[in-house]
């Protein structure tokens, strides 16, 4: 998926401000559907040949999306799952 998919699927870009006293220009990015359940990209300097991904935050096992159709059927799901 590229960053450009990434940026359409909604996802918020994160600057990392400050990392040992020192500018930091990399960055990551996130969408949270609701509490508890958030997708989170790495950090840009840890991207290879422009391939994001995406990971639900903070899972063990990692659950992995690396195309975005994949991620936009599984964000309508949620969005329409929510009670409100």
């Amino acid at each position: 998926m590229t960053e450009k998919e990434i940026q359409l699927l909604g996802f918020v870009k994160e600057e990392m401000v400050e990392y040992e006293g020192e500018l930091n220009p990399n960055y990551y990015y996130a969408l949270d559907i609701v509490d508890g359940i958030t997708f989170i990209t790495p950090s840009n300097d840890d991207i290879k040949n422009n391939e994001w991904y995406v990971e639900f935050f903070n899972t063990d096992p990692a659950i992995r999306f690396n195309k975005m159709e994949e991620v936009q059927t599984l964000v309508n799901k949620l969005n329409k799952s929510i009670v409100r």
